[in-house]
């Protein structure tokens, strides 16, 4: 899988750890040679893609990255844990992230 130099790049600039939007636009315009304009607008589409399928129940796969997994959960009973009453707990869908093989090889470097 090419990384586009990310992992390069965001070590050398310092970042603090966290990678956004703007450092994917800046990686895209130095790489592919899009205007900024355009990079801040293909990363914005491509989020907005997979934000748009994850709202219609359909789980994101990007091949050597990871999966975003959608799973439905059934109501059940919890506790509050500083009186000890139970409460219920509505159904809900929640969004889970499952690195693939190869991300997990590389963070674990």
């Amino acid at each position: 899988m090419a990384d586009l130099g990310i992992a390069r790049m965001s070590k050398e600039a310092g970042l603090g750890g966290t990678l956004t939007r703007a450092d994917l636009a800046d990686v895209v315009h130095t790489k592919l040679g899009l205007s900024r304009a355009e990079s801040a607008q293909l990363v914005e589409r491509v989020l907005h893609h997979m934000c748009h399928s994850l709202s219609e129940g359909k789980n994101v796969k990007i091949s050597g990255f990871g999966s975003f997994i959608l799973r439905d959960k059934g109501q059940r009973v919890g506790r509050n844990p500083k009186t000890g009453i139970e409460v219920a707990i509505a159904p809900r869908r929640v969004m889970t992230f499952r690195a693939s093989q190869i991300m997990r090889d590389r963070i674990a470097r």
